[in-house]
C-alpha cells in the first residue's frame, strides 16, 4: 500500500515494527526491506517504519539487537566454514579428475587407480581435517563472545541499577539540606526579632526612696 494513515501507532503495530527488523538483522537483511514489509502489513510507507522504528521502538529493544546481531555473525561464520568445506571438497574432486586425466593422457592406468587416488583422498582428509577445527574454533569463539555480551549486559544493569540508587540518595541528601537552610533562615529571623522585642522594652530601676525609675 501507499497511503500514509496519519492515526497514532498501536501498541501491536510497534510489536510488528520490532518483531519483522529483528528477524531481518537475524538474518543478515537490510532494515530497509524490514520497513518495507513492515509497511505493506500495516498500511505505511517504509520512510514511515523507519522514522518510528529510529525515534521510538529502537530504543526499547537495545539488547534484542545485540543478540540479532550476534546471531546473525554466527550464521555467517557457519555459512562461511560450510562453503569453504564445500569448496575445499570440490577443489579435491577436480584435483582428482585432473590427475586421472593426466594418468590416463601417459599410459599409466593402474597408477591412476591406486597411488595418485589415495594420495589424493588423503590430501582431502588432511584439509577437511584442518576446515572441521576451524569450525570448532569459531564456534568456540562465537560461544565466548555470547558469554561476553551477557557478561556486559549485567554489568550494565548493575552500573545503571548504582546509578538509579546514587541519584536517589543525591534527592533526599539535597532535600535535607534544603530543609536545613530554611530551619537555619527561620531560627535566624527569630533570634533577630528577639533582640529587637528586647531592645524595645522598656527598663526599670529602684531609687533610693523605694520607687521605681524608667531607664532609657
Amino acid at each position: 500500500m501507499s497511503a500514509v494513515r496519519q492515526d497514532a501507532w498501536s501498541p501491536e503495530d510497534d510489536l510488528m515494527l520490532a518483531e519483522v527488523t529483528l528477524r531481518h538483522i537475524r538474518e543478515g537483511s537490510t532494515q530497509l526491506l524490514a520497513f518495507e514489509e513492515v509497511g505493506e502489513r500495516i498500511g505505511r510507507t517504509a520512510a514511515a517504519c523507519g522514522f518510528r522504528w529510529n525515534s521510538c521502538v529502537r530504543k526499547k529493544y537495545d539488547a534484542a539487537i545485540q543478540i540479532a546481531k550476534a546471531q546473525r555473525q554466527k550464521r555467517n561464520s557457519r555459512k562461511a566454514a560450510g562453503a569453504a568445506l564445500e569448496g575445499s571438497r570440490t577443489a579435491s574432486v577436480a584435483a582428482i579428475d585432473a590427475e586421472v586425466g593426466l594418468r590416463y593422457e601417459s599410459g599409466t592406468e593402474e597408477s591412476v587407480s591406486f597411488d595418485g587416488i589415495i594420495r589424493f583422498l588423503r590430501q582431502w582428509k588432511g584439509t577437511q581435517a584442518e576446515l572441521q577445527r576451524q569450525v570448532r574454533q569459531l564456534e568456540k569463539e562465537l560461544r565466548e563472545k555470547d558469554e561476553e555480551l551477557s557478561r556486559l549486559r549485567e554489568e550494565n544493569e548493575r552500573l545503571s541499577n548504582e546509578v538509579n540508587h546514587v541519584q536517589t540518595d543525591y534527592r533526599t541528601v539535597n532535600d535535607d539540606y534544603k530543609a536545613l537552610i530554611q530551619i537555619m533562615d527561620r531560627a535566624r529571623k527569630m533570634a533577630f526579632l528577639v533582640e529587637d522585642e528586647e531592645e524595645l522594652k522598656s527598663r526599670f530601676k529602684m531609687d533610693a526612696n523605694g520607687n521605681l525609675e524608667r531607664i532609657e
